[in-house]
């Protein structure tokens, strides 16, 4: 009744299911922007990005204090201007000297000295082979490096240290060096970790190897090998045991004094005393700066930091790691930080997908992405995580976009396909709705305003509240809603009342349908049932009718049925019943190898009750007589009236002539109890014949006679008896 022809049906519903597999698009989409991203950031293209994110949560951050292990004695351009450059060999051993005296745990040459100065050479070389916490510097050749060799006696004593730099392509410091092992196969140590390694040795932490990755572990803090890809770098050379640098801040981060500071001894022992102390140039003529995280702000101008004090920063960083627990630059597998990508590519689709309008959809994403920022703003301030920002807000707003404009693509394929399903149900003869997911019509044909009695613009603008008796309104309305709910299909009947006042009984059905862009619509379709209703109660009502009189005939039936098969006075099977089951109860032995006793009764003396205390304690007697026989018998056992005072008793399936006996005894026992009837007690006997199938006879006729011969024989011995 509800079928729709095939092509019409497909026609009208094609639009709207055409795009089912949308629920996947989210993932694929999602996909699609985070391998675009990827093989972007794999290009290197993100990389100064990530950067620059990463120099802004260094400044972000909350300043260190100043760190009092480490003291910089820096040459500014006042000592250079007074005590000439370079520093010669006897001025320098006498800073050395100086210092030595105020019992400093280490000191850091970071100054070149791999030739004479003199004056003063011999000095200089006494003070490098009498200070025994002395550590010097040399640098590693490389292929953008000739190298610079240490003072000899200081390699000879192994307290050098190399102090290669390593600088990223937009000329910044953001990595340390703790080891490097060049062509030659050596091992050498950086200057930083010799001299942090002096101050940890009189706090009883040694170097170790970490059981789990084989990393440098000094206390509780192991150093993760920094590796080409780790964090925003790409395919970066990775050569030597490099670390990423969490510098302390900018300039100023340590206390300095200047070289005319010591020799005039203005400097407190303090500030060198128990302290790592570091010599190195802070001249600016001298060119030994560089470009740090805290250089500059995106807009600002670059403030770069002197080659000592970024030496300084990196030994601060490896005795906080140690010995405080400062946190270390950590970064996630490339794997984790794939799906940190693409996960927030899936948030960009989501949003736009339920958003659905482009202006909260750009508004959502730049929400979300600040609170993602500020995700890894936090990650890295408290643990020092370091996670890609940039690639996942171009997952965001990529995946987001890719949406938006698929919607729009989506919405005028939506208008036109609507124009086409308008066109198509209207071909429909039989009334045809389209709601949207908040119940208002978007979608009805000319038949379901023919049959409501409104033109259609009204439709299209009221609600069914708006058209409808409150109680009808509300049916529609639950009846949408669970359509809605439960995403099934369903088929309801209902009743409504149209434009001119007349009511009708319609039959609804009800399906959900999704349009490419996700959008969910209740399809419906009405049929107008108000007369199949009326007849279908006509015929309701003429089948009761017709019930009730079959019930009325199988009363009567039953009634002559019982009334044919019954003694009317002892409600006991007559003749013809008596008969019929006997013929049963032959039947059932001969097939069952069993025994079938029949007893012939008859009471003795009965015409004489009958004459002397009426018919009507004779009839009571009878009655009488069939309860006491059906109450010591059993249930499967059949006692008949056959007329008069003659009774018969059916036994199927005894197992033998004794029990036949037994019955016949029992029987006898309960007639000759005495009867109490209208005041009279009456006694009475039985004469009583027994025959049995099939030892007496195999006939029905022949054992009714031997069983009726034998109760004549009964009666007889029985009157014999009483003379």
């Amino acid at each position: 009744m509800f079928k729709l022809s095939t092509r019409l049906r497909k026609k009208a519903l094609k639009k709207l299911k055409q795009w089912k597999w949308e629920k996947h698009r989210v993932i694929l989409t999602s996909s699609a922007v985070t391998i675009a991203i990827l093989t972007i950031r794999s290009l290197g293209l993100l990389q100064s990005f990530e950067w620059a994110i990463l120099d802004e949560f260094m400044r972000w951050r909350p300043r260190e204090p100043v760190d009092e292990r480490i003291t910089i004695v820096g040459i500014n351009e006042t000592d250079l201007q007074k005590y000439g450059y370079p520093i010669s060999d006897k001025l320098l051993a006498e800073l050395l000297e100086n210092l030595h005296s105020f019992q400093p745990r280490a000191i850091g040459l970071d100054i070149y000295r791999d030739l004479p100065s003199e004056p003063g050479y011999a000095e200089l070389v006494e003070a490098f082979r009498t200070i025994p916490n002395l550590i010097g510097i040399e640098q590693i050749a490389n292929a953008d490096l000739i190298g610079v060799k240490p003072p000899e006696i200081l390699k000879e004593k192994d307290r050098v240290g190399f102090n290669n730099i390593l600088i990223d392509d937009d000329g910044k410091v953001r990595r340390g060096l703790l080891y490097l092992t060049p062509p030659n196969g050596k091992r050498y140590q950086s200057f930083p970790l010799k001299l942090a390694l002096i101050y940890l040795d009189n706090e009883a932490i040694l170097p170790q190897a970490d059981p789990k990755t084989g990393n440098l572990k000094l206390g509780g803090a192991v150093f993760t090998w920094f590796k080409g890809n780790d964090g925003a770098y790409i395919r970066e050379d990775d050569r030597g045991y490099q670390i990423l640098a969490n510098l302390r801040g900018p300039n100023g981060s340590f206390d300095t004094v200047s070289m005319e500071d010591i020799f005039s001894k203005k400097v407190s022992p303090d500030l060198i005393r128990d302290r790592l102390v570091l010599i190195g140039h802070t001249a600016a003529s001298i060119k030994d700066f560089h470009n740090t995280s805290y250089s500059g702000s995106f807009f600002g101008k670059l403030k770069k930091i002197s080659g000592v004090e970024l030496q300084a920063n990196f030994v601060s960083q490896i005795l906080s790691a140690a010995i405080q627990g400062r946190n270390l630059i950590k970064v996630w597998p490339e794997t984790l930080e794939w799906l940190w990508i693409f996960a927030w590519s899936l948030v960009g689709v989501n949003l736009s997908w339920k958003l659905r309008s482009p202006e909260g959809s750009i508004f959502s994403m730049l929400v979300v992405a600040i609170g993602m920022t500020g995700l890894c703003y936090l990650a890295f301030i408290v643990d020092g995580w370091w996670l890609p920002v940039v690639p996942p807000i171009l997952g965001l707003f990529g995946s987001g976009s890719a949406i938006l404009l698929y919607r729009a693509r989506l919405q005028e394929e939506f208008k036109r396909s609507t124009e086409f399903l308008q066109s198509v149900i209207d071909a429909i003869p039989d009334p045809v709705f389209v709601k949207d997911i908040n119940h208002r019509r978007i979608v009805l044909n000319q038949a379901y305003c023919r049959f409501i009695g409104y033109p259609l613009e009204e439709l299209l603008s009221k609600t069914d509240r708006d058209l409808f008796a409150p109680e009808e309104a509300e049916i529609f309305w639950e009846h949408d809603e669970s359509v809605f709910k439960h995403n099934k299909e369903e088929e309801t009947e209902e009743h409504f009342t149209d434009a001119e006042g007349v009511t009708h009984i319609i039959a609804s059905k009800r399906s959900i349908h999704k349009d490419g862009a996700g959008n969910v619509f209740l399809v419906g379709v009405i049929r107008d049932v108000t007369e199949r209703k009326e007849m279908e109660r006509q015929l309701k009502q003429l089948a009761s009718e017709l019930e009730l009189d079959n019930n009325k005939l199988r009363v009567l039936k039953d009634t002559l049925q019982q009334q044919a098969d019954r003694d009317p006075l002892t409600g006991l099977p007559n003749r013809k019943l008596f008969r019929d089951r006997l013929s049963q109860s032959l039947e059932w032995a001969a097939n069952s190898n069993k025994l079938v006793g029949l007893l012939f009764l008859d009471l003795n003396g009965f015409k004489l009750i009958n004459d002397t205390k009426g018919h009507s304690i004779g009839d009571l007697l009878l009655k009488g007589v069939a309860e006491r026989l059906q109450g010591c018998l059993r249930g499967s056992d059949t006692v008949s009236r056959l007329g008069g005072d003659e009774f018969t008793v059916i036994l199927p399936g005894i197992p033998n002539e004794t029990i036949a006996q037994t019955v016949v005894e029992k029987i006898r026992a309960t007639i000759s109890e005495p009867f109490e009837l209208e005041g009279h007690i009456v006694r009475v006997s039985m004469s009583i014949g027994v025959s049995l199938y099939p030892t007496d006879a195999e006939d029905m006729d022949a054992l009714i006679d031997r069983a009726d011969v034998a109760m004549y024989a009964d009666k007889k011995r029985s009157k014999t008896l009483a003379r």
